[in-house]
């Protein structure tokens, strides 16, 4: 099974990409994809979409989902 990762701002020039199409197994979650890529555990100020609408950190993914990571935004 596969889904989409998009990247955002400055995640985007951490990953070095803007989106990866990756492998999963089911019953992963947001927060396990981003441990797999990421290699560490998700910030809580990580803002993440599934197709398109905010969901939680713990929320399930299944074949075909598009997920996307937003950094927390900062003004100045």
């Amino acid at each position: 099974m596969s889904i989409t990762v998009k990247y955002f701002a400055v995640l985007r020039e951490e990953t070095g990409k803007s989106q990866d199409i990756i492998q999963f197994q089911q019953g992963m979650t947001v927060s396990d994809v981003w441990r797999t890529i990421m290699d560490k555990d998700m910030p809580t100020d990580i803002k993440v979409a599934v197709n398109m609408e905010y969901t939680r950190h713990d929320a399930s993914l299944k074949d075909g989902d598009e997920l996307a990571f937003f950094p927390a935004v900062t003004g100045g």
